[in-house]
């Protein structure tokens, strides 16, 4: 099939490459003449595991091509996906659906012959009703169906999720469509891919639903991992009981300085606002928002109190910048309130990122930026580990400690393990572990360790 993607951002280089790989003729379409210019000359514009491998092959094949003219693409192609962005709207969190708009009018301008217009960026219910009211009015003879496809990719896993997706949810309202997304889905639903056909409506409102579902189980650990700093649990072991319940499911209960990135933030909002705007308050997501952008802020307290109470004057190390590994993306990514956090309490900041430095500089003012995890420890009071990419998850913490000038270590993903931590000579805080408050009993078996804490008691009495 002949298909025109409309926007070559994250969401719609990956879904357009991978329809390509599928062996469907693929154009992705921007209105960046410089970045259509960098793609046609292999620079691929973001940080996501295999996908330049993908570009490369599939543009070297024909069945990839990039370009800013839009007219002739969609004229030509049998199905027109929309992957343009909807940012939350500077002022009150609605998303902002002017680039949805923008293209569904330019797009009306260019149909010829029956073209399937499928959104995939995410947007509010009934944003496909709009997409085809405007088509109509800029084109009345045109014919037309409006086609809700939401994506589902996590950034540096994406190329997988597409190609070995949980689910893929299309929204339709003529069963015209129904034909035409099988055949552009073919291949997976050859290899069992679940194919859910649902209203438009339905569809629009399914990707904001999971998200927010997800950002509340984040959200939900978070607060038990404070809970257990309180209460001597340990958050990982409560998070593998609950796990292993089939009803909740092990996935998105890891502890950490709160979410980020490109979708958690804004479509919960943007939920928030779709309930208001319905009478429907959605107060559990509201909630939800609320909790975390507190978190991120707890998180530059906490290290403070890591540090003796007192961080004015002293070097703070960061390791990791990106609200995740595996992506260059520093969109709403904790690290940024957490550094200002610390800068506002008079700290010196240097940081790496294996990938996420160059987005970084652009957020982040009077920060020094390093190139090694070794480069920010020299001389630094403490350090900091935010997000956990794989180079983080097996540092020589001698050598660690011989370069810094006080060996504290905060470690906001609970990656490493007190008793480790402690034999090094590292003063060490985690989340919600409570062994992290107890070094005296590291490296002792569990009996020896219990005797040990009852003789202090004891002779404490």
């Amino acid at each position: 099939m002949k298909i025109a993607m409309v926007g070559a951002g994250y969401v719609g280089l990956v879904t357009g490459v991978c329809l390509a790989d599928f062996g469907h003729e693929v154009i992705c379409l921007d209105r960046d003449a410089d970045k259509i210019r960098a793609l046609q000359d292999g620079i691929i514009p973001i940080y996501e595991p295999g996908l330049a491998e993908l570009v490369k092959a599939n543009t070297e094949a024909g069945r990839l091509s990039f370009s800013h003219e839009m007219k002739a693409a969609i004229g030509a192609s049998d199905v027109v996906f929309v992957a343009v962005g909807t940012p939350s709207r500077r002022g009150d969190g609605h998303a902002d659906l002017s680039y949805v708009y923008a293209a569904a009018r330019e797009i009306a301008a260019s149909l010829e012959g029956f073209t399937l217009v499928v959104t995939k960026s995410t947007v509010p219910v009934g944003t496909g009703d709009e997409v085809a009211r405007i088509i109509a009015a800029e084109n009345p003879n045109a014919d037309v169906l409006v086609v809700s496809n939401p994506e589902f990719l996590r950034e540096g896993a994406a190329i997988e999720d597409f190609k070995r997706p949980d689910r893929i949810v299309v929204g339709i309202e003529d069963e015209r469509a129904r034909a035409v997304m099988t055949e552009v889905y073919r291949p997976l639903y050859l290899n069992q891919a679940p194919l859910l056909f649902t209203s438009r409506r339905t569809a629009e409102l399914i990707k904001y639903a999971a998200n927010a579902f997800l950002a509340m189980k984040v959200t939900f650990i978070n607060e038990i991992a404070d809970l257990c700093d309180r209460t001597g649990a340990d958050v990982q072991q409560v998070a593998q009981g609950m796990g292993l319940d089939k009803r909740i499911g092990a996935k998105f209960l890891h502890a950490g300085p709160g979410y980020g990135g490109s979708c958690f933030p804004k479509d919960t909002l943007a939920l928030a606002k779709i309930g208001q705007d319905n009478d429907a308050p959605m107060r559990l997501v509201e909630a939800t928002i609320a909790v975390n952008e507190q978190r991120k802020r707890a998180m530059a307290r906490k290290i403070v109190a890591a540090c003796g109470g007192d961080v004015r004057g002293r070097t703070i190390g960061i390791l990791g910048l990106t609200f995740k590994p595996n992506t260059d993306d520093m969109r709403e990514a904790p690290s940024i309130d957490i550094i200002r956090g610390l800068q506002d309490r008079g700290a010196r900041i240097v940081a790496f990122d294996p990938q996420g430095m160059a987005a970084a500089e652009a957020v982040l003012d009077d920060v020094r930026f390093a190139d090694s995890a070794y480069a920010v420890a020299e001389g630094a009071d403490a350090l900091v580990l935010v997000t956990e990419w794989n180079a983080f998850r097996s540092l020589d913490l001698a050598r660690l400690k011989s370069l810094m000038a006080a060996p504290v270590f905060v470690d906001l993903r609970n990656v490493y393990r007190a008793p480790e931590m402690v034999r090094h000579g590292f003063t060490y805080a985690s989340l919600g572990r409570p062994d992290a408050a107890m070094p005296a009993l590291a490296g002792q078996g569990e009996a020896a360790g219990i005797e040990a804490l009852l003789g202090e008691l004891t002779a404490g009495t």
